[in-house]
């Protein structure tokens, strides 16, 4: 430890215990969902959820509606035109070429059109109450996970679907008792088309041609079954008990994934739930939730940001679980409209499921953040499958839109083929290693995943321009000119040289690590051969060389370098710092009419990362005010009419609510390069403001306390042990402390 002047001013807490602990803000009622209206449509109802079964509380009575969904409904029918002899990356590449823009959208996009692969829903359960009952009000606790709807009178429902168990329980008392019913997708009727670029699109389930259901019911009991395609079913069972005046309810969904009889599986879930009992099962769904909150918590005088906060944290934490399929575009509240769920519900590797895992890290949340990697590693086989048959290369690339199960499923050509996407996931083994410091997830997952994708873009990259730099035969920047033909350029563009560059110099790093010198020194001499990245006079990221940001832009990748990467920092000096505000500068320039909300969410940890918190703050809050509905998801459009976007439509995707506490953990401590920084972007005017234990790199956990505008106290665990080097709040003075694991150090200031 180093001792010197600087740090005589600081007060171990055994010596001078000037300040209380900092304790963890838990969900308080504000911070829920309250309505005093009935929610008539599904994107605005109360979200329940454990990771792998999901539910949405909406409607007024007549009838209340359960919606239904598990994470492992799909459709996974295979497209056939990604195992034909045209469907490869030179023939593509030649095809753009030739300028055969018609034969690139019929192999390459076209697909993606059909109503399958695609996510499934699971249906609704309907209560209805008799006329007389009037709806009062609906409220989500978050604290408990626990939503109710109240009717005039004395009649209240409430429900919850179990933390970790695979049912959901429903109990209504103080009133006359609901017809139960229920509903199976709407899998038969007629179809109908959605026109959309390309010519028409399937939009409701009936494109899926599925047979109808077999239905059963029972004097206290209903069910059906649903067959899909390829031999897939699942089983939706419903079972209620009556007791005097209250009713109590279990539902359960289980898959062919499952086993044999998906039926008899959920059937007796819900007999064992209802023997046990809504209070009994509860209190076990409670204690989890605890536990959860227990594991971070912030506090800051902004209570928009603040309640955005915590609904983003609780639906991470219904929608994140060890165990179960990671986050999809959904999640596990599957569109209940009747239609196929917006971009099919899939996984967009496009920045979708990558955004929906940023709060683990600091957030403290390493373990259910582990359902994205485990299957990441689960479907590597998959991925190594299609690069080598796609690209013809070694290594690993994963496709940008993907099943359940990772396999290609298409649409824009220049992003679905992307070469970088695997790096983008890459990233996220590494961050589960920086911050857990588990050097056996380091040496099985993390440096084999980075290997495996470094073996596939040093060999497609290969080429090189001419100043004798590696290149990219062809390059792109998510979304950059949508899937015109000029959506690929002529040279690389900074969002693949940021994540060429990142992959070869963590691949160097990770391979340091574990003492593998001949790898680091390969993957330190790859690095070297990339050119720098693209800039103008003024120093702002250029999209490519000679190529500005022309307009305003829903996608920042080309800003990859900044952040999430980190390539370029704020703690690397002048230069880096230059960039950074001249890059953020061109995007005020441009403006938001392009936006979506995640924009906003991604602007909230790019600006704390460039220590702005008046430009962080402001872009949290207008995500959190104009692109959520009241439910709290996010909605891609502008709800607000205050013209923050001219993308005013209203498709639910959950990455936007999951960068959202990403964006107010970075304003609050920021860990990257191993140096942890407090309160790096707070606003002047938060002269309040706590946490506690979020974590940083090195598995340190911290808990910090500003009062008053100056940094009170501040508490830090080493987890696994190690140098702990904090720049402390007077002045951004540098100590290094080494930690024993499981030590713990108190500063009071």
């Amino acid at each position: 430890m180093m001792r010197s002047a600087r740090a005589a001013a600081l007060c171990f807490a055994g010596l001078c215990a000037l300040a209380q602990p900092v304790q963890p803000n838990l969900p308080a009622q504000k911070h829920g969902l309250h309505f005093t209206t009935p929610a008539m449509v599904w994107d605005e109802a109360l979200p329940l959820g454990n990771g792998m079964l999901g539910a949405l509380i909406w409607g007024d009575g007549r009838p209340l509606r359960i919606s239904l969904d598990r994470a492992d409904l799909w459709d996974t029918r295979a497209v056939p035109e990604f195992r034909g002899p045209d469907y490869k990356f030179n023939v593509m590449r030649q095809w753009h070429q030739q300028g055969r823009v018609a034969d690139l959208k019929r192999v390459y996009e076209q697909p993606y059109n059909r109503a399958a692969p695609t996510k499934i829903p699971a249906g609704r359960i309907e209560l209805e109450f008799p006329a007389s009952t009037a709806f009062r009000q609906t409220d989500l606790d978050l604290a408990e996970a626990e939503g109710s709807v109240t009717f005039q009178g004395a009649a209240q429902a409430r429900f919850f679907v179990h933390a970790t168990a695979q049912f959901g329980m429903a109990r209504i008392a103080g009133g006359a008792l609901p017809r139960v019913k229920l509903k199976a997708p709407a899998f038969g009727g007629t179809p109908s088309d959605a026109v959309m670029e390309g010519g028409p699109r399937p939009s409701s389930l009936a494109h899926l041609g599925y047979e109808p259901p077999e239905e059963s019911a029972g004097q206290d009991w209903c069910a059906f079954t649903q067959r899909g395609a390829g031999g897939f079913r699942f089983a939706v069972f419903v079972a209620w008990q009556d007791r005097g005046p209250v009713r109590t309810i279990a539902w359960s969904i289980a898959s062919s994934h499952e086993g044999a009889n998906p039926r008899a599986i959920a059937q007796k879930r819900v007999r064992d739930a209802l023997a046990q009992g809504y209070d009994a099962a509860f209190r076990t769904h409670r204690a989890w939730w605890a536990r959860f909150w227990a594991q971070s918590s912030v506090r800051v005088p902004n209570a928009v940001i603040e309640r955005q906060w915590f609904l983003d944290t609780y639906k991470w934490g219904a929608a994140a679980r060890r165990g179960a399929p990671p986050i999809t575009l959904q999640a596990v509240w599957t569109a209940d409209n009747g239609s196929l769920p917006p971009w099919k519900g899939d996984y967009h590797h496009d920045l979708n499921t990558q955004l929906s895992y940023w709060p683990a890290y600091s957030g403290n949340r390493l373990e259910d953040g582990l359902s994205y990697l485990d299957w990441l590693w689960k479907t590597r086989d998959t991925a190594f499958e299609w690069t080598r048959e796609f690209f013809q290369l070694p290594g690993l690339n994963v496709p940008m839109t993907a099943d359940l199960n990772g396999r290609q499923i298409g649409g824009w050509r220049q992003y679905t083929h992307s070469a970088t996407t695997s790096a983008w996931l890459a990233h996220h083994f590494y961050l589960h290693w920086r911050y857990s410091q588990d050097r056996e997830f380091l040496k099985s997952r993390a440096y084999p995943y980075l290997r495996d994708t470094a073996v596939f873009l040093e060999a497609f990259t290969s080429a090189r321009d001419s100043a004798g730099k590696r290149t990219h035969p062809l390059s792109a920047s998510p979304e950059i000119n949508d899937n015109k033909p000029e959506a690929w350029f002529d040279t690389i563009t900074n969002y693949d040289l940021a994540l060429d560059r990142w992959v070869f110099a963590k691949a160097a790093e990770l391979a340091g690590e574990l003492q593998m010198e001949d790898d680091r020194a390969r993957w330190s001499r790859v690095l070297s051969e990339f050119p720098d990245f693209s800039v103008a006079a003024d120093g702002a990221l250029l999209v490519a060389a000679h190529y500005p940001l022309k307009a305003s832009h829903r996608h920042l990748s080309h800003l990859m370098a900044i952040h999430p990467l980190g390539l370029i920092d704020w703690e690397q000096g002048e230069n880096s710092r230059l960039i950074i505000r001249a890059s953020l500068a061109d995007l005020e320039r441009l403006g938001t009419s392009a936006w979506c909300g995640y924009s906003f969410s991604w602007l909230g940890s790019m600006a704390a990362r460039a220590r702005d918190g008046e430009r962080a703050a402001k872009a949290l809050e207008i995500f959190s005010t104009a692109f959520t509905l009241r439910s709290s998801f996010h909605c891609n459009g502008d709800q607000s009419g205050k013209g923050y976007s001219k993308m005013t439509y209203r498709p639910f995707t959950l990455e936007g609510n999951f960068a959202m506490p990403a964006g107010l953990q970075e304003m609050l401590l920021q860990s990257q390069g191993g140096q942890m920084v407090l309160f790096p972007a707070v606003p002047e005017h938060w002269r309040d403001v706590e946490f506690s234990t979020l974590r940083a790199e090195g598995a340190f956990l911290v808990s910090a306390r500003r009062k008053g505008g100056r940094v009170q106290r501040v508490e830090v665990t080493a987890e696994k042990g190690g140098t702990f080097r904090f720049a402390s709040p007077p002045g951004g003075r540098l100590l290094e402390w080494v930690m024993k694991p499981g030590e713990k150090r108190v500063l009071s200031f």
